[in-house]
């Protein structure tokens, strides 16, 4: 009995060994197409008809700038604003847009009906749109873009959306550009705050550009190979076609499921059916990234209950024929991520303890053949625990931000370790208001919205302030 907690500790060093050399393997397959991934040429806009859809819940802080820089973008498109039964404003200020731009329509949903998720929300403007389109309307022509309300489009971006390898290519259903913070230089995002708060607000917003920027492309890099790569909620197109072939119940109304995580469970649909979704860095989206923990745990919670949620298609993934064993086995991955998050969260501080205990005391057997390799469990530790979130830093500076310093690189990586470490809050979150059987839609509130504005900004509404 004496030596049990050796064969403890001499399991646990060799379990975490391998998981070690098995998130190198899967980091190296990541970050390769990552790093070499270069711009290629666009294509012409003009080949598609284009609709874009903003769902709307309480938006009046950002829509009306909003409608403008995406009328701006999308000169020749229709905007198909949702208004979700907002109690402040937003469907006047969308309204007053739309009197003297025909491209403009107000989609308006009411209580009791109204509020109960985004999917619903996407559905009510896509039937609003069907019944707007002439019958002899090409499907593949015609190709439905979701923004969120402070989505700001790159200049060209539906030029790149239509680029040969993309929407150009016939066999692409869907695309989902590259989602950048626009804030992601501001120094004081809290100009009434002191320094140590600030610092804090602008490193939460930098963390989310290095996850959206650096982290997420790399995946969907790896994704592409797998032929599951996912859909946001910013800055994803599909071709109406690929929408209609989804629209198989009616009951639901409409394409989307109402799923906390909608936009992946479209993607995850599409991949069911046989279609493509491609992923592009070479436009993007820039969307508020939130300095407020509390707002980014609200945000964060809901995607991971929605993960949570779309477990239940675990059992017709592994039936389906039209994806291969790679792409079965990455969906569950991402689909398990929450529970492996809870589990490693629980089991990692426990053994990380017992394993140091036993360092310390030098108690019980050799390990893994003599005491030269006891030395190994903490390196091991910190390549799980640190080195593979790290690397994000240096790495996002080599392709998005190389202007930064190398040295303030190295700091962003240890801070968006302890951003990732700190994701295992919103999961266990999630996991209660997932027991509690808690599903209702958690708007994450805008900056503006939780702040007052300062005396430099315009106004959040250009038609009003004329």
């Amino acid at each position: 009995m004496g030596s049990s907690p050796s064969v403890v500790v001499t399991s646990t060093t060799t379990l975490f060994l391998v998981l070690a050399v098995a998130s190198v393997g899967y980091l190296v397959a990541l970050v390769v197409p990552f790093l070499r991934g270069r711009p290629r040429p666009a294509g012409d806009a003009s080949r598609f008809d284009w609709h874009v859809i903003v769902p709307c819940l309480n938006e009046a802080a950002v829509i009306g700038e909003t409608l403008t820089r995406l009328r701006g973008a999308f000169p020749d498109a229709h905007l198909w604003i949702v208004d979700d039964a907002s109690d402040d404003g937003t469907a006047a200020i969308v309204t007053r847009h739309g009197v003297d731009d025909l491209g403009i329509h107000l989609v308006s949903r009411e209580l009791p009906h109204a509020r109960t998720g985004k999917g619903d929300a996407l559905n009510a403007a896509y039937r609003a749109l069907l019944a707007t389109l002439p019958a002899d309307a090409a499907p593949d022509r015609v190709v439905i873009a979701v923004f969120d309300a402070d989505g700001i489009p790159a200049p060209g971006c539906l030029d790149v959306v239509a680029s040969p390898h993309l929407l150009g290519d016939v066999s692409v259903d869907a695309v989902q550009i590259e989602v950048r913070m626009r804030n992601r230089d501001e120094r004081r995002p809290l100009p009434c705050s002191g320094r140590f708060r600030n610092l804090i607000a602008r490193t939460l917003v930098r963390m989310q550009d290095i996850e959206f920027r650096a982290a997420v492309p790399a995946i969907q890099a790896g994704r592409s190979f797998t032929g599951t790569v996912s859909l946001g909620g910013n800055g994803q197109f599909v071709r109406l076609g690929a929408l209609r072939a989804l629209d198989d119940a009616p009951d639901r109304g409409g394409p989307w499921h109402n799923s906390l995580l909608d936009d992946y469970e479209l993607a995850l649909h599409l991949a069911l059916a046989g279609r493509t979704v491609a992923f592009t860095r070479d436009t993007w989206v820039e969307q508020e990234g939130l300095w407020s923990a509390r707002q980014l745990l609200v945000q964060r919670t809901r995607w991971s209950q929605g993960t949570m949620q779309c477990a239940r298609h675990l059992r017709t993934v592994w039936r389906s024929r039209r994806l291969s064993v790679p792409g079965r086995l990455e969906i569950s991955y991402s689909l398990l991520q929450p529970w492996l998050q809870l589990l490693v969260s629980t089991v990692c501080p426990v053994l990380l303890a017992v394993a140091v205990s036993h360092l310390i005391n030098r108690s019980g057997g050799s390990l893994i053949g003599g005491e030269a390799t006891r030395w190994w469990l903490l390196p091991t530790y910190l390549l799980l625990a640190v080195v593979q979130f790290g690397m994000w830093g240096p790495l996002y500076r080599a392709k998005c931000e190389p202007g930064q310093g190398f040295w303030r690189s190295v700091g962003w990586g240890f801070a968006y370790t302890a951003y990732v470490w700190c994701y295992s809050l919103a999961t266990w979150r999630a996991l209660g208001r997932h027991v509690r059987g808690h599903e209702a839609w958690s708007k994450t509130r805008r900056n503006a919205e939780i702040a007052p504005p300062r005396s430099h900004q315009a106004s959040p509404d250009p038609v009003q302030a004329h």
